[in-house]
């Protein structure tokens, strides 16, 4: 489910849309739903993490969600260097919607310094990304 047809539509307070996909902020976390075949490298991160890090500056601690509507693959090998150019971010989950979405969020969460980052659902992702 995107962010847009969810019950927390009417909390989104900014969004973002460049080529790799959309970002739709809330007051502490924000919510990434990538294109259809995006690869997520370090030479296209940019385009994200400076959305992030203009709209929460360099203090206000942030969670991330990656709502893989979409398929699509990213540098897992990266993560941690994604890290060091969002340093106020806290929090990261991925909701995967089909199994395929779900294996990859299994993987990324062993790449990741939280203990859980896969969720079901948006819900889920959200509460306890938050």
């Amino acid at each position: 489910m995107k962010i847009l047809d969810s019950e927390f539509s009417n909390q989104i307070l900014k969004s973002a849309k460049n080529k790799l996909g959309n970002i739709f902020f809330f007051n502490h976390l924000a919510v990434v739903e990538l294109r259809e075949g995006v690869h997520f490298d370090l030479s296209n991160a940019s385009l994200i993490i400076d959305e992030l890090n203009t709209y929460f500056g360099t203090s206000k601690p942030y969670g991330v969600i990656a709502n893989r509507v979409n398929s699509y693959s990213v540098n897992l090998i990266e993560t941690r260097l994604f890290k060091e150019q969002a340093k106020n971010l806290y929090a990261y989950g991925v909701v995967g919607h089909d199994l395929a979405g779900k294996m990859n969020a299994e993987m990324e969460n062993d790449f990741c310094v939280s203990e859980k980052v896969d969720y079901e659902n948006i819900t889920e992702a959200i509460t306890n990304v938050y």
